[in-house]
């Protein structure tokens, strides 16, 4: 064999070998494949049925009274009768009866200031009357001598035993026991005028309740020095803040574009931030006739027609003034949605509740219209979504999804 036949035989067993397990055709089949699987998933993805986009309403709690409103305000509830209670006098102070929140009567001992200086000189002026009292009654005995002498001067001159000069002596001794005796009458209206000037001032150290009330702040402590008429460091003024409950009071500020529709005697409707689920009755009992020019608004206030033990001073508050006086029937609440929720099919009023992104068909009665809402009874509870004018393509169990 020769060189050129040699070589081309070991050419022939190079052959690479394409045979039908190749690793060239597997890539080819797996590639085909992946192709088919995505235009199946794709086929899939548009023979599914889409989600329908809809707008959506909530269902609301609101009261009959609301279509009586006529305007709406806010303010905070005040007491009409308060006061920062303080004495007339200063001093430290060395017994306080009462804290936050103490029941207290008129006249009822709320504080004690260190009177010790004032019970002295109490002391000093009742000794005083004693020792005046004394000497009335010793010029008083002076005073009966002197009329004694007199008298017997008067009958031995009638007998010519004693002169003319004796009885001017003896007048003149009963004058001048008069004197002394009125003189020490007046000594003891002096002591005891000093005694009540004292009495006042300790009165002055205890301080009172000027009225029925509740005390709201304690101003002071036992120990601190009470000077309601200075303001020097370290000293206080009022003891307590105390007001009277049975005096509250809404303020409310009315706009005076709207003041017109605020007159005294008008019913109104409170509400209490911190009692949301109450509603109180009242009526305007006075308009503050003077507008707060940086606000543009006037103050309104407005009574409570029963007291709460819950309500408090300084709550906030909103007010709505009502065209017509309302019952208790008009405070209950009830669910109201907007109308265009609601549809008719078969006769019957429905509307369509988004549960889990898909629709039920719920039946609903429709009652009195309530502002923009209206008033509705079925199986509904506040805060459920409803589509917002649903077109008539949309059955129940159809999935949507909400648009913005």
């Amino acid at each position: 064999m020769n060189t050129t036949t040699a070589t081309s035989t070991s050419l022939k067993q190079l052959k690479i070998d394409r045979g039908p397990g190749s690793p060239g055709k597997k890539k080819k089949i797996g590639r085909w494949l992946i192709l088919a699987g995505v235009i199946i998933v794709g086929i899939g993805f548009i023979l599914k049925p889409g989600k329908n986009e809809v707008q959506v309403t909530s269902v609301i709690t609101t009261y009959a009274s609301q279509q009586y409103a006529q305007l709406t305000a806010s303010g905070y509830v005040v007491a009409q009768t308060r006061a920062a209670v303080a004495s007339k006098a200063t001093g430290r102070l060395v017994q306080l009866n009462v804290r936050e929140g103490s029941q207290v009567k008129k006249g009822d001992l709320l504080a004690q200031l260190d009177a010790s200086d004032i019970m002295a000189a109490k002391t000093q002026a009742q000794a005083s009357i004693r020792q005046a009292e004394a000497g009335v009654a010793q010029a008083n005995v002076e005073l009966m001598n002197a009329e004694i002498e007199l008298k017997r001067s008067l009958g031995l001159q009638g007998q010519g035993f004693i002169s003319a000069q004796a009885i001017d002596t003896a007048k003149n001794r009963v004058a001048m026991a008069k004197a002394a005796y009125q003189s020490a009458q007046m000594g003891v209206g002096v002591a005891q005028a000093v005694l009540k000037v004292q009495q006042v001032n300790q009165d002055y150290t205890e301080i009172r309740a000027p009225f029925d009330g509740v005390v709201l702040v304690k101003n002071a402590n036992v120990g601190d020095i009470i000077t309601p008429f200075s303001n020097a460091a370290g000293s206080q003024g009022a003891v307590v803040t105390m007001a009277d409950m049975s005096t509250l009071e809404v303020e409310a500020d009315v706009s005076e574009s709207n003041l017109a529709k605020a007159q005294i005697g008008q019913p109104v409707e409170i509400t209490l931030d911190a009692l949301p689920d109450t509603r109180f009755l009242g009526s305007i009992v006075s308009i503050v006739p003077t507008v707060d020019r940086a606000k543009a608004t006037v103050m309104t206030k407005i009574r409570f027609a029963k007291l709460d033990p819950r309500i408090l001073p300084e709550m906030s508050a909103k007010v709505t003034i009502l065209s017509q006086t309302i019952t208790a029937a008009d405070q209950k609440p009830l669910l109201a949605i907007n109308p265009k929720a609601i549809i008719e099919r078969d006769g019957k009023k429905q509307v369509f509740l988004i549960k889990d992104d898909k629709l039920e068909d719920i039946v609903i009665n429709t009652g009195r219209k309530i502002g923009d809402n209206i008033e509705v009874t079925g199986n509904l509870k506040s805060g459920d979504k409803l589509v917002l004018s649903p077109s008539d393509k949309l059955k129940a169990g159809a999935q949507v999804v909400v648009g913005k």
